[in-house]
């Protein structure tokens, strides 16, 4: 969830908290999001979403330029931490309806054990992150600081382009992801 600042009586900046796990995925606190992610990140909560459209089309985004973790990479549709207390599905909603203005439905676990760390600029992901596939609602309305660019593609189209483009271009999690959901048989068709 989130923690929520007062100063002088009104409610200012807030701050996400993010759920730390020893090896064995039990939760052994919080630390606040900025506190989080550098060189030595420790193990954490996290989710990955890949939507679809009602024609079948997957809504991959870039990550907006500012943010601190593989910032510019194309992605899938939203990736982020649920707070402690907050069950995966409520975090994507969440995150679904901040970053992007959208409603998720049909959620399913995709790879619910999944894992992996992963670096960049020096920034480490180090993140239990269980993988979710699903429908959006909406027309996307991106939040340009979590939100560069998007666009709907075709499920060959989206691993075409993991594969051709330069490998910078896609956050790391994602390539592997996708990979991983091909082979478990989860690629959604129209």
């Amino acid at each position: 969830m989130v923690a929520r600042q007062v100063d002088n009586g009104r409610v200012t900046a807030s701050e996400e908290l993010i759920v730390l796990l020893d090896d064995d995925g039990t939760a052994i606190g919080a630390m606040p999001k900025p506190l989080v992610h550098h060189g030595e990140t420790p193990l954490h909560r996290a989710f990955s979403a890949y939507l679809f459209d009602e024609a079948g089309r997957l809504l991959v985004t870039r990550r907006a330029e500012g943010k601190q973790t593989f910032p510019g990479m194309w992605t899938n549709t939203v990736c982020g931490h649920p707070g402690p207390g907050e069950d995966d599905a409520a975090a994507i909603a969440r995150r679904a309806a901040f970053e992007l203005g959208l409603q998720v439905d049909e959620l399913r676990p995709a790879l619910p054990g999944y894992r992996y760390r992963a670096e960049f600029r020096g920034v480490v992901e180090n993140e239990v992150c269980p993988v979710y596939l699903g429908r959006f609602a909406g027309t996307p309305a991106p939040d340009p600081g979590e939100v560069g660019e998007w666009e709907l593609l075709d499920w060959a189209t989206f691993r075409e382009r993991q594969e051709t483009q330069d490998p910078d271009a896609w956050s790391p999690w994602c390539r592997e992801q996708a990979r991983l959901i091909e082979e478990a048989g989860l690629v959604p068709v129209g």
